[in-house]
């Protein structure tokens, strides 16, 4: 019998939780959830406002940040139809990854554990672990970079110091879900003002920028790492988990116009997010691109230029806009390095609770992902200094690209088929356009991967039997990679969804509302107020 006859409640527990499994578990705890109201209204875009203010700082965090400045410092403004495409692939991507937890009631890492067998999926997770560690080097390492610039403090201390975040994540925790979204969207807006009044003074040529934005090339060797680097900046695979988890925060009708509606005002509340992410990135290559290619440059800031990092931007800065513009550009990358902290712990619980069905509190799942970020940002920074964390952050960016596709892939395959999202799955047009977007950014990797060994062993002055033997090694894990990435693409998806009405009709099943969304989930939700009657 439809729900459609009578009105079902959303939030419901699960049977092994509950005796009475049609009691609203709001009945019992009041959690801190945005209700959309039943009804078709423009205003209901407020309701859906927040996860993609939340996911966009991934976009503009340190390591974006980097990777921005050595491609305007090198390129000019060169690189910067890199950044669009990759806003515009974010975007699709992201979309994608909000209406899978919207139309099914799970998220991505989810889907996976459902979908794949026991090894595939635990090598999966270890991927996913991977990159979220990669997206957090860039984060402390920049924060570092920062406390540096503003309190003259060495950056393996500051490496030490960023530890201390893990306080901070706690005392949001306490505020609920709209207080998290707005401070994440108040630090957004913080950095996008900084470089906004750096763009103003530094008056780059706008038809250059223009050229640069809309006239793809690729200059060199170096600009190829560089765009994959800009490139793995931007789209990360933690995202995609985290967006599709994020989502779950929101009371929505369900039905299948709710789903529908739920899913545009998603698209629209993450385009606005990341149009502004986009408007940063272009600021911080435009300011670095104008300010290292000045005329009037002195020899001293011109060499600084060839080698570029977020400690050298800060003294470039410095002594050619003057030393507001270096405070202002450590105070943007404070609030991006502590706001990308607070997003990529949440994307590794979910990412956890997901894969493996484990569980940790914020607090400790915060402090093993410092720890793991923090080693390697100590050694390097104690032995190379702020240059070799610099360097170690664009080899993290280019680990998030490397890594995508095992993120991607899933998710193109489980919104494009029927059995999982039925009415909702995604138009072939979608399923084209987006499939068209991974090949190029799979391609791209695999091409980036075979030029640089066959460069490193012909520039090597090892012996032809070593260089042999290196070559049949890289050959082999290049060949792994690939066939990894063709097993999930060509891999027929076996598991369905019953938490949707599949045929389109209005409404859902009683049964299938047992579990929208579950009480695991909800417990382990964004920041939340707990009060039990």
């Amino acid at each position: 019998m439809a729900a459609s006859s009578s009105p079902q409640p959303q939030f419901m527990t699960s049977p092994a939780n509950k005796t009475h499994s049609n009691q609203p578990l709001i009945d019992d705890i009041e959690y801190d959830q945005i209700v959309v109201p039943d009804k078709k209204s423009w205003k209901n875009i407020f309701s859906y406002i927040g996860p993609g203010f939340l996911v966009s700082i991934a976009y503009i965090d340190p390591g974006n940040f980097q990777t921005d400045l050595q491609a305007g410092a090198q390129y000019k403004y060169g690189l910067l139809w890199i950044i669009l495409l990759a806003s515009f692939a974010a975007l699709v991507i992201q979309s994608l990854a909000a209406n899978l937890g919207v139309v099914t009631g799970k998220h991505l890492a989810e889907h996976c554990r459902k979908e794949y067998a026991k090894v595939p999926n635990f090598i999966l997770w270890v991927i996913a672990e991977i990159a979220i560690v990669a997206c957090d080097i860039p984060e402390v390492i920049g924060t570092a970079f920062a406390l540096n610039m503003l309190f003259k403090i060495p950056i393996w201390c500051g490496v030490l110091i960023t530890g201390l975040s893990t306080l901070t994540l706690l005392l949001l925790q306490q505020y609920g879900v709209r207080t998290l979204e707005f401070f994440i969207a108040f630090l957004v807006l913080t950095v996008a003002i900084c470089f906004f009044v750096e763009l103003g003074y530094a008056k780059p040529d706008s038809s250059e920028v223009l050229h640069g934005l809309f006239v793809p090339q690729l200059k060199g060797t170096g600009a190829t790492k560089l765009a994959i680097s800009l490139l793995g900046a931007m789209v990360m695979p933690h995202n995609l988990f985290l967006h599709s988890a994020l989502v779950l925060s929101r009371k929505i009708p369900r039905s299948v116009n709710g789903i529908k509606e739920a899913c545009r005002y998603y698209l629209i509340e993450s385009g606005l997010a990341l149009m502004l992410a986009f408007l940063i990135n272009v600021s911080v290559i435009s300011v670095t691109g104008a300010v290292c290619n000045s005329p009037s440059m002195s020899p001293d800031d011109q060499e600084k230029c060839q080698d570029l990092d977020l400690n050298k931007a800060s003294f470039l800065l410095k002594n050619v806009l003057g030393n507001w513009s270096s405070k202002l550009f450590a105070i943007a990358l404070l609030a991006s390095g502590q706001s990308s902290t607070i997003t990529g712990t949440y994307a590794g619980q979910y990412v956890m609770q997901g894969f493996l069905d484990l569980r940790l509190k914020p607090w400790i799942r915060n402090f093993l992902t410092r720890c793991l970020a923090i080693v390697p940002s100590l050694v390097v920074s104690l032995i190379g200094g702020s240059g070799g964390a610099g360097n170690l952050i664009i080899i993290a960016s280019m680990i998030l690209s490397f890594e995508l596709p095992f993120a991607l892939i899933p998710l193109l395959k489980f919104t494009s088929s029927k059995t999982k999202m039925g009415s909702h799955a995604n138009p072939v047009a979608v399923s084209a356009a987006t499939w068209v977007i991974g090949t190029l950014i799979m391609g791209i990797n695999i091409y980036y991967l075979a030029e640089k060994l066959v460069t490193s062993l012909k520039d090597s002055h090892l012996g032809k039997a070593v260089k042999v033997l290196c070559g049949l090694l890289g050959a082999s894990c290049l060949l792994v990679y690939l066939s990894s990435i063709l097993y999930l693409a060509f891999r027929k998806n076996k598991e369905g969804t019953h938490l949707l009405a599949l045929t389109g009709q209005e409404g859902l099943q009683v049964s299938e509302l047992n579990n929208l969304p579950r009480e695991d989930i909800l417990r382990m939700q964004l920041p939340q107020q707990r009060t039990t009657n």
